[in-house]
């Protein structure tokens, strides 16, 4: 027997009950406080029933009397039916059903949310449902289990084996029982449970009718009561049933008006919707079956489960009716339209599949694919939108529409290929079926239109074919490019786009082809595809562009080669490269390729061999690989007929590349190897133009080693064998300078007067002349010397500059030799054409004129030193005054040079004229005949006429100093510090730090006070000679 919980009473409070005495009332009864427990009873539901019936029996009536009555009841009904009853501990209405009461209709189901089914384009139950005929769906989707409805007279379906009074006793009894407790307690409390209790017994026994007043009158008399949803689901049920379909909408939308607390919120939302359906109000309708599916949303219903096919078949008989509803009123855009103004809901996908589907069953194949098509274009987001658009592509293929299937796939490559927008918002690698599905559309799109592009039937569409065709190709390509289709579907882009003339394009594809992918059998056909594309881009290209374009072709020549070398064509296309590698001056390039031609292929033709090595040979010259340049020239020369025109020409390139062995050994300073080289082009290739320019730089080669016997030959061989050459003038510089450096002084300088009588350039007349003179008087041959140098004043008197410099040379040469008068006489003409210059004169003029003058200067200052202030003193003492003016006057006028060494010489001069005019005053001879008294008086006479000369030459001498102060210091400069030290010890004859002898030649402005001083001095010399002259009378007298 099954264990049973009930609520009873317990035992001592009804004992109390029954003996309690002292007067007490019925109503005092009722405010006795029990104590009622939930407990378990092991002895059935007999046991049970007769502890309440005994309770009845033999207990005076209380308070509790009604309650036991309702349980007895209870327990009779559930004993006979199976279901338990509907009572509970607490009291009141409207606080809900008991678990026992709602256990005869099926209780809504929350299902556990799973991981997502397989993706489908339409749910599969919708589908299936749309074979259904709308009638039966109709009967199927709003059948009710909740009450009979075989009619107001109809009877329930008894169980198999039960005799109906037989189990009508039972609920009969129990009717019985709930109508003796509602006439003797009409103010029971539970009185709305007890009603609800009776109707469900007279429903359960065939009574239908009565149980629906029953039911009404719960509903009018207890509007409170916690089974008035359930009450009121039934009423609806039973008024549907009916067609009574304003009571049953009533009905309905009480229970809709309790909301989600209620068990029956769902069933009569879903109701509702059909209420006012099979009213042909749709749009009301709408509201209820959508709010339905917002009512499993908010329950965390998942709309892809399958486990729960009860709640499965409910969402899909929803979409469907939904789907009915908006058939009626629109389509897709009443769809659209609907969800715009009632806010966008989670699961809009199912109603448009469903909508979709339903359409699709009627043969409506433009509606069915607008409803799916509405969808992705509201929602292009969406997980199921791809799906969707597959959908469409099949409900077209279905209805044998070939246009509107190319259309559509199109747009769903455009829409979902790999880089659309969509997958920034969806892992790829989850949804393989749309990935499986790209492919394959892609794949079809592109030979659909190649082969559109072939027919010769559409010639006129040709461009128009040739971009889609390219398009899907390069789609596929680029969204699946590791696919085992990849290489083949790239060969058919790259002939597609050969077939069309683009040959860079083509080219490139093919590269693709042939060297992107794993190895396959296209590889070495799509290679040399790539070249032989890329050489007949070459031959459109424009000039511009015709440089990337063979370098291209290089490149992709290499690679083929390299990649297939194997290939019947690598040989040709090697060497092919190679030459386009020479054209382009990619001479490193060059001279691999044809080095891999000769190692790689050595049995290819001669031809190509020759071919190679000039190669090789003009790229190592033009890269400065002489040494390889030479060797490859020879193996030209060896595969080149002695007839043939081209030999010569090969002959000058070998030549050329010893040349620059030599010229590199030069650069290097190895010039004993530079030499050889130059040589051996006489032994290695004698008939070339280059061998005279060879010898010619072998002899400058020996000319730097010093090796001036070997150079003499050189140049002697080279002089005798091409007697008519250009480089002769050079080749006796040459020899001129090799002489010279050999120390044959005398061989070098004619050598030199050579070249200025050979030659008519001024220039190097004049410097050959002047070195053929530096020559001789080096070698000690001054009378050449001067020969030479009076040939050059004689036909080169200008430059000045340099003409003076020359007759200064010859003026040396004079002096070296004692003759002084010719030797004077080129310092004058210095002097002269120097103050003659004008324009022409320089610092360098200046300075050898005023060199020269200072020369020519000094014997006045000697003359005026030789005379000495002896008897007769008046006649000497006016000669020692000429000569004394007249070398003032000679150093003052120095000065108009402003060349700082003559300046400082002059001033040096004019100071010891001064001082020596002082030391002449002191030591002339005194007159006889003089007293001590006269003597001593004579002696300071002449010291005061002699110290302001002395003075003079001290402030002269320091004069001298100041040129210091701007950086002139020279020897005269010192002499006059050393003067200064005799004459004014105190301040100079103490040591200081010089700051180091510093000669100047430049100008600069001094003479002016000199020459002041100058004429002051000889106003004061005439005065001192004056006073001494008087002396001297006096002592005469």
């Amino acid at each position: 027997m099954k264990r049973l919980r009930l609520l009873i009473l317990l035992t001592p409070a009804l004992a109390s009950c029954a003996v309690s005495s002292g007067g007490d009332t019925l109503a005092q009864l009722r405010d006795v406080k029990f104590e009622i427990k939930e407990e378990a009873i092991e002895g059935g539901l007999e046991r049970a029933m007769a502890s309440y019936q005994r309770f009845l029996e033999e207990t005076p009536e209380s308070a509790m009397t009604p309650e036991a009555i309702r349980r007895l009841a209870d327990l009779k009904i559930e004993a006979e039916y199976g279901f338990a009853h509907a009572g509970g501990a607490g009291t009141g209405a409207g606080t809900g059903a008991s678990a026992a009461a709602r256990a005869a209709a099926p209780a809504p189901e929350r299902a556990a949310r799973v991981g997502p089914a397989p993706e489908r384009a339409s749910p599969s139950g919708v589908a299936a449902a749309m074979t259904e005929s709308e009638q039966a769906f109709e009967d199927r989707a709003t059948a009710s289990d909740l009450i009979a409805t075989t009619g107001p007279e109809g009877d329930a379906p008894l169980p198999e084996g039960l005799d109906g009074d037989l189990e009508n006793a039972a609920a009969r009894d129990a009717i019985a029982l709930y109508q003796d407790l509602l006439d003797k307690y009409p103010l029971y409390e539970r009185n709305d449970q007890v009603l609800y209790q009776m109707s469900r017994a007279h429903a359960e026994i065939g009574e239908v009718e009565t149980a629906m007043d029953i039911m009404t009158r719960i509903v009018e008399e207890y509007p409170r009561s916690r089974y008035l949803d359930e009450v009121q689901f039934r009423r609806g049920e039973y008024f549907y049933t009916r067609n009574r379909y304003l009571d049953a909408e009533d009905a309905y939308q009480s229970v809709v008006r309790q909301g989600v607390s209620s068990a029956y919120y769902e069933m009569a939302l879903y109701k509702l919707g059909w209420v006012f359906y099979k009213q042909d109000l749709y749009e009301d309708a709408l509201h209820r079956f959508v709010g339905v599916l917002d009512y499993k949303v908010s329950v965390g219903y998942d709309f892809e489960q399958t486990e729960n096919t009860t709640e499965k078949t409910r969402v899909d008989d929803t979409y469907r009716v939904i789907s009915l509803s908006f058939s009626n009123i629109g389509g897709p855009e009443a769809v659209r339209d609907y969800f715009k103004r009632h806010g966008a809901r989670s699961y809009e996908d199912g109603v448009y599949s469903s909508l979709g589907e339903y359409y699709l069953s009627k043969r409506r194949f433009s509606d069915a694919a607008g409803a799916y098509k509405t969808f992705v274009g509201l929602y292009p987001l969406h997980r199921k939108s791809p799906h969707f658009h597959m959908r469409v592509v099949e409900i077209y293929e279905h209805g044998n529409f070939p246009r509107l299937v190319l259309a559509e796939k199109k747009e769903f490559a455009q829409v979902y290929g790999v880089r659309a927008n969509y997958w920034r918002h969806f892992d790829l690698a989850a949804r393989p079926e749309v990935v499986a599905y790209l492919k394959g559309n892609l794949k079809d799109l592109a030979n659909h239109y190649h082969a559109l592009y072939q027919d010769e039937r559409f010639a006129d569409d040709q461009p128009e074919n040739y971009a889609e065709a390219l398009l899907w190709y390069r789609e596929f390509l680029g969204s699946f490019p590791e696919g085992d289709e990849a290489p083949a579907i790239n060969y058919q882009l790259a002939e597609l786009q050969l077939e069309h003339g683009a040959f860079g394009e083509a080219a490139r594809e093919f590269e693709r082809t042939a060297y992107d992918y794993p190895l396959h059998a296209q590889a070495p056909a799509a290679g040399y595809a790539a070249v032989y594309a890329y050489q007949q881009q070459v031959e459109v290209v424009p000039p511009a562009r015709l440089g990337l374009a063979k370098r291209e072709l290089i490149r992709s020549s290499l690679k083929f080669v390299d990649t297939f070398p194997r290939h019947e064509q690598a040989p040709t296309v090697l060497g092919a490269a190679a030459d386009d590698l020479y054209e382009l001056k990619d001479f490193e390039g060059a001279a691999n390729a044809g080095r891999k031609l000769i190692a790689s292929y050595p049995s290819t033709t001669p031809a190509l061999l020759r071919s190679a090595w000039i190669v090789v040979a003009h790229a190592s010259f033009d890269m400065g690989a002489y040494e390889d340049a030479e060797q490859a020239y020879a193996q030209v020369l060896r595969r080149t007929d002695l007839a043939d025109d081209s030999r010569p020409g090969f002959i000058d390139n070998l030549a050329a590349s010893i040349y620059k062995q030599g010229e590199q050994a030069n650069v290097l300073g190895d010039y004993r190897t530079a030499a050889n080289h130059f040589l051996r082009i006489g032994r290695a290739a004698p008939t070339s133009k280059f061998r005279a320019g060879a010898e010619y730089d072998a002899s400058v080669a020996l000319i730097r080693l010093e090796d001036w016997s070997a150079a003499a030959s050189v140049l002697v061989d080279f002089r005798e064998r091409y007697p008519g050459h250009e480089l002769q003038p050079d080749v006796t510089n040459k020899l001129a300078h090799v002489y010279r450096e050999a120390g044959q002084l005398a061989s070098a300088a004619a050598e030199y007067e050579r070249v200025e009588r050979e030659t008519d350039d001024d220039e190097i007349r004049r410097g050959a002349l002047l070195v053929a003179a530096d020559l001789y008087e080096e070698a000690g041959d001054d009378r050449s010397a001067l020969r030479v140098y009076r040939r050059y004043v004689d036909f080169f008197p200008r430059p000045l500059e340099l003409a003076l410099e020359t007759r200064f040379k010859i003026a040396t040469l004079h002096k070296d030799n004692n003759e002084q008068a010719p030797y004077l006489e080129q310092l004058r003409a210095i002097v002269t054409a120097d103050a003659g210059a004008g324009a022409e004169r320089t610092d360098r003029t200046r300075y050898l004129g005023a060199t020269s003058a200072l020369v020519l200067a000094e014997p006045l200052y000697e003359r005026f030193a030789a005379i000495r202030l002896v008897h007769p003193f008046e006649k000497h003492l006016q000669d020692k005054q000429q000569a004394m003016r007249a070398a003032l006057n000679g150093f003052a006028d120095l000065t108009h040079y402003e060349v700082g060494e003559v300046t400082a010489a002059a001033t040096f001069y004019m100071a010891e004229v001064y001082y020596g005019f002082a030391r002449a005053l002191i030591d002339s001879e005194r007159p006889a005949n003089l007293s001590a008294l006269e003597l001593e008086e004579f002696e300071l006479a002449i010291e005061e006429q002699a110290f302001p000369f002395e003075d003079k030459a001290i402030e002269v001498h320091e004069k001298n100093l100041e040129l210091m102060g701007i950086g002139i210091y020279n020897a005269w400069i010192d002499r006059s510090l050393g003067k200064l030290a005799v004459l004014v010890p105190v301040r100079y004859a103490k040591p200081e730090e010089s700051s180091g002898f510093v000669a100047s030649l430049g100008p600069f402005r001094y003479g002016a006070d000199v020459e002041e001083d100058a004429a002051e001095a000889v106003e004061a010399e005439d005065g001192a000679s004056h006073a001494e002259a008087d002396g001297q009378g006096r002592g005469a007298s």
